[in-house]
């Protein structure tokens, strides 16, 4: 396949589902490609499902990087920068990425130069979620979420949940930064499948500029959700592009319902 390239206003965003690759000669090939150390990671997992897809997470990231540069997948070696954030060891070109994982999807935002953040989550997950919304969120998201009619709470959580994740990982602190620092504004969304309208807002004691800020919400299926944020002085016409991947077997451009919008 050609290489991919990528200009400053670009944002790829690639997908893979762990429970589509089963072959046992793909998953050797896959473990063929991790350090020692990703390797020791993955068998900690206590649960098979787990390692599975521990297993096809770190093969996944290492493909679709060498679409970018001519490096063989099992050559990348990464760091934790500044911000304990992991990032490409002497990259052969300014390459920045997030990757992000849950039951079903794994996700991976790529881009040069700038801070990116991605999160995925699954939300028929059965946990109290609008219990931690009262406890983390912003008085403001709070306010908004919970004026809302019952049956649209849960979804709407899931919105405020997975943009404050992509925000955190963009800035690569984590949840050093607490939730009820900074607050999203969710206006109207462009079709069924994603919103950029969407803002920022910081509380006094977080040193931070909205304007330097954009963010995306995703809604591939009944099953997920997608967040993506980027840190940018300027909003350029960002151009965004999806990929569907089977590692080190194919990507597949477009693939709908991975529409950017």
């Amino acid at each position: 396949m050609p290489r991919l390239t990528l200009d400053t206003h670009d944002i790829h965003i690639w997908r893979t589902c762990p429970e589509h690759h089963q072959q046992p000669q793909l998953l050797d090939r896959y473990r063929q490609l991790l350090s020692a150390d990703e390797l020791a990671r993955q068998q900690r997992y206590r649960f098979a499902r787990d390692r599975h897809s521990a297993l096809v997470t770190r093969a996944f990231v290492r493909d679709l990087l060498s679409h970018y540069a001519d490096i063989p997948p099992a050559d990348w070696r990464f760091v934790k920068g500044e911000k304990d954030k992991p990032e490409i060891h002497q990259p052969p070109l300014p390459l920045r990425f997030n990757l992000s994982h849950t039951n079903g999807l794994i996700v991976c935002a790529v881009t040069l130069h700038h801070d990116i953040g991605i999160d995925v989550e699954y939300v028929d997950r059965k946990n109290d979620v609008l219990n931690i919304a009262d406890r983390y969120f912003s008085p403001d998201e709070t306010r908004e979420l919970f004026s809302l009619p019952a049956e649209n709470q849960r979804s709407r959580f899931f919105d405020y949940w997975t943009l404050k994740e992509s925000y955190i990982k963009a800035c690569g602190q984590g949840l050093a930064i607490p939730l009820d620092h900074f607050s999203f504004v969710i206006g109207q969304p462009d079709n069924t499948t994603s919103n950029h309208n969407i803002s920022l807002q910081f509380a006094p004691q977080r040193p931070d500029t909205p304007a330097h800020w954009q963010s995306w919400l995703f809604y591939p299926n009944e099953q997920h959700r997608i967040a993506l944020s980027v840190r940018t002085p300027e909003h350029p016409p960002w151009r965004l592009t999806w990929f569907n991947s089977t590692p080190l077997v194919s990507r597949l451009e477009g693939s709908p319902p991975f529409a950017a919008g």
